[in-house]
C-alpha cells in the first residue's frame, strides 16, 4: 500500500444509516471487511444516490480505489480526449458518475479537503464544457456555417468561449451543482456583414451543448446548466458579442453583476479571447476608488433574497437553507466579495476568485482581522461539507436541511456522527457565529443622533444651501449625508475656530462633483470625519484640494497610510509596476496622477497632524517627485521611441536643479529641470519617423514636460521650470553633454555655476549620470579660482533687491531671507570647489575654508531652518504667503508647532531678528569680496 493510496489516507468514516444497503455495496465491489469496504458500505448505506452509483460502477470502482484518487480522476478525465464526437455525450455521463464517486468517497473519508473535492467537480465541468464546445464548433465549421473559418480548421473555436461564473468560476462546485455559464464570441474576428451568420451558428452550438450536458438519459446527466447570468438575459440570445456585452456593462451593469465577475474565468473554447474580454471588463468590476457604496447594494440584495425565499424568522435547523439562510454559505460569500469590491480596484492582490482565498487575502492586507478570516473559513468549509451531504443523499440540488428527525439521523451518519443531537448542535452554533460576524458588517448603521454639542455659529444659514450642491442632488446621497451631518457639525463645533471650520467645509462640499461614494466612506469609517474637520479647521488649501480630488481619501483607509515612509526607490518601483500593464499612454499618465495625488496627500496629512516635521516632509515631497520622474521617464522614452525609434547614442538624463537637486521640496513646489543627452556620434534615430539627434532629444524633453505639466482629466503632476538650462529660454530644451560642458567652461555666467552646485541627476542611464557628475565637479573645481565670484554675488543680490525689495514679501525673498542665505551658501561651495549640494554642506565647506566662522555658520543655519519651517508650514496650511496674525486659529497652531515658538509675538520677532543677523553676516562676508582671513 503506497502512502498516496486511497486507503492509507482515510481520516474519517461514514456510518451506514441502512446497514443492508451498505452490505450490498460492499459485496458488489468485493472490497471485503477492510477500511475501503467500510467506506463504501457507510457511503452507500446512508446515500441512495451513492448506492446507485456503486451498483452501476462496481467493477471500475474496486480497481480505482486501489490507486490514489488523483490518479483515478486523471484517468477518467484523460480518457475523454479519445472519444468520438457521437459518443461524447454518454462518455461525459460516465465520467460524471465516476468523478462523483471518487469525489464523494474522498470527501466522506477525509482523503480530500473541501478545496480538492470542489476542484475535482470543477475540473470535470471545465473538461465537459470545453470538449463539447470544440466538438460542436468543429461540426459547424465542417458544414461551412461559420464564415471566414476554413473547413480544415476544426480545432479552432472560432472566437467562441464560455465564461464560468459563480462556484464554477471559483473552482468551488458543490456536489450537485448547476453550472453558471456565459457564452460570448469575439466579434472583432468577423466582418460586420458576417457577424449575424456567425452568431446564428454559435447559438446552435450552445443550445446543443446545454442539451448534451443537461438532458437526462439512461446514463444520467452531466451538469444542469444555467445561462441566466448573461447580460439582460430576458431579451438576449444565449450567445452575444463581446462588444455588445461591454456596452451593456458600461451603461447598465449593476453591483450584483460586478460581484459575479469576481469569480468569472474562461473555461472553454477560445480562452485567450475570454481573457481579453475579462481584462477589458476590469474597470467595471474593480473601481479605482474605495467602493463603500457597494456595501449598501449587497445588503439590499441579501434582504431581497431572504424576502423572496421566505428565509426570515427565527434560526432553527428544520428546513433551514444552508446556502441562502441566515448564517449560511451565501452570507460568507457576500461578506468576502463585498470587501473585495470595496478595495480590489486599488489592490489587485485582493482579486482572488475563491472565497477562502479572498478571506485570506483580505486578512493579509488588514481589511479584516486574521481571527475573523480564520473563523469564517472554518465555518465555510463546515457549511459546504454539510451542503454536500444534503446533496449526496439523492443527487438533488438542495441546500435545505430536512424536517423529519430520521432525515437528520441519515445526514449525521453520512457525516460519520453517531450522535445526531451533537451534530445538530454543531451546525446551529456555526450558523449563529456566522450570523453574528456578518451582520455586524452588513447591517446599516442607525441614523446618527442630533448634534451632541455646540455647533458653529451661523450653521443654520450655511446648511440650508447644502441640498442645492451637486454632491447632494440624489436622494441616496442626501440619505447618507443625513447620517453623518449631526456628527460633522458637533465636531466642527469643537474645533479651535468653529466658524472657519464650517466655512471651509462648506467650500469643500460645494466643490464636490458627487457624494454617494464619499459619504458612504464616511458612514463606514467615522474616523475620516475627524480628518475632514481637522483639515477644514487647519489647512484650507488641503480642503480645497480634497474637494477636487476626494478620491485621495481612499488612501487613508486603503492600508498602509500611516506606515513608515517607503523611500524613493520603493515608490518608483510601485508606480512603475502600476503603469506597466496599462497599454494606453494617456491612461498610464492618468494612473500616475492618481497615484501621485494620494502620496502627496499622505505627506500633507502626516505633516498637518505632526507625525512628521517640515524637514521630513521636504524630503518626502522630493522623494515623491524623484519617484515620478524615475517611473515616467522610461514610459515617455518608450512613447517617443514608438514613433521615432530608440534614443540615438547613449540616451538622456533628467537633472534636478534647485530644491529638487538638494532633495527638499514643499507642498507647492514646481520642478526645476534640465535634460542632458549623449548621442555618442549617432546623427539620427532609426525608426518609422527618424529624427536628427538634437531634434529627437528636444522632442523627448517636450514629451516629459507635457507628461508632467499638461492639465488632464485627473489634473497635472507638477509645474516644470527649465529656465536653468544653458542660455535659459533661448537655449535648446535638451543639451548634449559635450555642449553642456563646453558652455559651462567658456560661456556660463557665475549664477549658472551657482545653480550647478545643487544639480543632481534624478533619472536616466547610470553611465550618463556618472559622466554628468564628473563634469559638474570638474567645473566647480576650475571655476572656484574665479576672483569675481563674491562681487558677482553681491551684484546679483542688488539686482534681486531692486526688483523685490530688500525686506521682501515673505520669508523667501529679501536680505537675510531663505533665498539670500541659499545664494550665499552656493557661493561658498563654488569658491571652495566643494561638491556639496545641501545648505548645511555648503556652509560647512565655507567654514572649513575660512570663509565664515563657526558662529556665523550656526547663525545662518538657524535662520534658514526657521524660515524653511515657516515657509513649508505656510504652504501646507495656506498654500501661499500668510501673515501669522491673519491665519486662522488652527493654522496658527501649526505654524507655532513647526517653528517651535510659543506665540505669534515670539515667532514674528524670531523671523525678523534671525533674518537681520543673517543679512549682516552675508553683507560682512561679501562686502569687500575678501575672505574671512583676508
Amino acid at each position: 500500500m503506497t502512502p498516496f493510496s486511497f486507503s492509507a489516507r482515510l481520516t474519517r468514516m461514514p456510518l451506514p444509516f441502512d446497514p443492508d444497503r451498505g452490505r450490498d455495496a460492499r459485496v458488489a465491489t468485493g472490497l471485503g471487511d477492510g477500511p475501503l469496504g467500510d467506506l463504501v458500505a457507510g457511503a452507500a448505506g446512508s446515500s441512495p444516490y451513492l448506492a446507485g452509483l456503486v451498483a452501476r460502477e462496481a467493477g471500475w470502482l474496486a480497481g480505482a480505489l486501489q490507486d490514489s484518487p488523483e490518479q483515478a480522476l486523471s484517468d477518467t478525465l484523460g480518457a475523454l480526449g479519445a472519444v468520438a464526437a457521437e459518443q461524447l455525450p454518454e462518455a461525459l455521463r460516465e465520467a460524471k458518475r465516476r468523478t462523483a464517486l471518487i469525489a464523494g468517497l474522498a470527501d466522506l473519508g477525509g482523503v480530500w479537503p473541501l478545496e480538492r473535492v470542489t476542484g475535482a467537480l470543477t475540473a470535470l465541468a471545465d473538461r465537459a464544457v470545453d470538449l463539447s464546445l470544440r466538438t460542436l464548433v468543429a461540426a459547424e465549421i465542417r458544414r461551412g456555417k461559420i464564415p471566414g473559418i476554413a473547413r480544415e480548421a476544426e480545432g479552432d473555436p472560432a472566437g467562441l468561449f464560455a465564461l464560468a461564473m459563480g462556484k464554477m468560476g471559483a473552482g468551488e462546485l458543490n456536489y450537485s451543482s448547476d453550472i453558471d455559464l456565459i457564452f460570448l464570441y469575439d466579434d472583432d474576428r468577423y466582418d460586420p456583414a458576417d457577424r449575424p451568420e456567425a452568431r446564428a451558428a454559435f447559438i446552435r452550438v450552445v443550445r446543443k451543448l446545454t442539451g448534451w450536458l443537461s438532458d437526462v438519459t439512461a446514463g444520467g446527466y452531466v451538469f444542469r446548466t444555467d445561462l441566466r447570468l448573461r447580460p439582460d438575459a430576458a431579451v438576449t440570445p444565449v450567445v452575444i458579442a463581446c462588444g455588445a456585452a461591454e456596452q451593456y456593462y458600461e451603461a447598465e451593469g449593476r453591483s450584483w453583476e460586478r460581484a459575479a465577475y469576481i469569480k468569472a474565468r474562461p473555461c472553454g473554447g477560445d480562452l485567450a479571447a475570454g481573457e481579453r474580454f475579462l481584462d477589458r471588463l476590469k474597470p467595471f468590476v474593480w473601481r479605482r476608488h474605495l467602493d463603500f457604496a457597494a456595501i449598501r447594494d449587497i445588503h439590499d440584495l441579501r434582504l431581497k433574497i431572504r424576502d423572496h425565499k421566505g428565509l426570515g424568522g427565527p434560526l432553527v435547523l428544520e428546513d433551514h437553507n444552508m446556502k441562502l439562510g441566515r448564517g449560511g454559505i451565501r452570507e460568507i460569500e457576500f461578506f468576502t466579495q463585498t470587501r473585495q469590491l470595496i478595495a480590489g480596484g486599488r489592490d489587485p492582490g485582493l482579486r482572488d476568485r475563491t472565497t477562502l482565498g479572498g478571506l485570506n487575502a483580505l486578512a493579509g492586507r488588514g481589511w479584516i482581522p486574521r481571527e475573523v478570516a480564520t473563523e469564517l473559513s472554518d465555518h465555510y468549509r463546515a457549511h459546504r461539507e454539510t451542503e454536500h451531504r444534503l446533496q449526496m443523499v439523492g443527487d438533488a440540488q438542495t441546500h435545505s436541511l430536512p424536517h423529519a428527525p430520521e432525515a437528520f439521523d441519515r445526514l449525521a451518519r453520512l457525516s460519520g456522527e453517531a450522535d445526531t443531537g451533537q451534530w445538530r448542535a454543531q451546525i446551529l452554533d456555526r450558523l449563529r457565529r456566522v450570523e453574528g460576524l456578518i451582520d455586524a458588517f452588513f447591517a446599516p448603521e442607525p441614523a446618527r443622533p442630533e448634534a451632541s454639542g455646540p455647533v458653529p455659529a451661523g450653521a443654520a444659514e450655511i446648511t440650508r444651501r447644502w441640498p442645492s450642491y451637486p454632491a447632494l442632488r440624489s436622494e441616496r446621497a442626501r440619505d447618507m449625508f443625513r447620517r453623518i451631518e449631526p456628527d460633522l457639525l458637533s465636531r466642527m463645533g469643537r474645533a479651535a475656530d468653529p466658524a472657519e471650520a464650517l466655512r471651509q467645509f462648506d467650500g469643500f462640499l460645494a466643490g464636490l462633483p458627487a457624494g454617494v461614494q464619499l459619504f458612504s466612506m464616511f458612514v463606514a469609517n467615522p474616523s475620516l470625519v475627524d480628518l475632514i474637520v481637522d483639515i477644514c479647521a487647519t489647512a484650507p488649501t488641503l480642503a480645497q484640494y480634497l474637494s477636487r480630488h476626494s478620491a485621495v481619501l481612499d488612501a487613508v483607509i486603503g492600508g498602509g497610510f500611516f506606515a513608515p515612509w517607503p523611500g524613493q526607490a520603493a515608490l518608483a518601483s510601485d508606480l512603475a509596476s502600476l503603469i506597466a500593464p496599462v497599454a494606453d499612454y494617456e491612461a498610464a499618465l492618468d494612473q500616475a496622477r492618481v497615484w501621485q495625488r494620494e502620496w502627496h496627500f499622505r505627506i500633507g496629512v502626516h505633516h498637518l497632524r505632526g507625525l512628521i516635521g517640515c524637514d521630513e516632509a521636504g524630503v518626502q515631497y522630493a522623494d515623491l517627485a524623484a519617484a515620478v520622474l524615475n517611473a515616467l521617464w522610461p514610459r515617455v522614452t518608450a512613447e517617443i521611441a514608438r514613433r521615432h525609434g530608440p534614443p540615438p547614442g547613449l540616451g538622456a538624463a533628467v537633472v534636478g536643479m534647485g530644491s529638487l537637486g538638494i532633495g527638499r521640496l514643499n507642498s507647492a513646489s514646481d520642478l526645476d529641470l534640465i535634460v542632458i543627452y549623449d548621442a555618442a556620434g549617432v546623427e539620427a534615430s532609426a525608426g518609422p519617423k527618424p529624427l536628427a539627434a538634437r531634434a529627437y532629444y528636444a522632442r523627448l524633453t517636450q514629451g516629459l514636460v507635457t507628461a508632467l505639466s499638461a492639465m488632464m482629466p485627473r489634473g497635472r503632476l507638477y509645474e516644470v521650470d527649465m529656465r536653468l538650462r544653458p542660455s535659459g529660454r533661448q537655449g535648446p530644451v535638451a543639451t548634449s553633454i559635450a555642449s553642456f560642458e563646453s558652455y559651462q567652461l567658456t560661456e556660463a555666467w557665475t549664477w549658472e555655476h551657482l545653480a550647478l552646485t545643487r544639480a543632481k541627476v534624478i533619472a536616466g542611464p547610470p553611465p550618463l549620470a556618472a559622466a554628468f557628475e564628473a563634469i559638474r565637479r570638474r567645473i566647480l573645481t576650475e571655476k572656484s579660482a574665479n576672483p569675481a565670484i563674491a562681487q558677482d554675488v553681491q551684484d546679483m543680490r542688488a539686482r534681486i533687491f531692486a526688483v523685490r525689495g530688500r525686506d521682501g514679501p515673505d520669508v523667501k525673498s529679501g536680505a537675510g531671507r531663505l533665498q539670500d542665505i541659499e545664494l550665499f551658501a552656493q557661493s561658498l561651495a563654488l569658491r571652495t570647489g566643494d561638491p556639496a549640494r545641501s545648505l548645511a554642506g555648503q556652509l560647512r565647506a565655507g567654514r572649513r575654508a575660512g570663509l565664515i566662522d563657526a558662529g556665523e555658520e550656526a547663525a545662518l543655519l538657524a535662520a534658514a531652518r526657521l524660515q524653511w519651517q515657516f515657509r513649508a508650514a505656510t504652504r501646507l496650511v495656506a498654500g501661499e504667503r500668510i501673515e501669522p496674525a491673519e491665519a486662522g486659529e488652527g493654522a496658527r497652531a501649526v505654524l507655532l508647532r513647526e517653528t517651535g515658538t510659543q506665540d505669534l509675538a515670539e515667532l514674528t520677532e524670531a523671523l525678523s531678528s534671525r533674518a537681520a543677523e543673517a543679512a549682516a553676516i552675508i553683507e560682512r562676508r561679501l562686502g569687500t569680496g575678501e575672505d574671512a582671513d583676508g
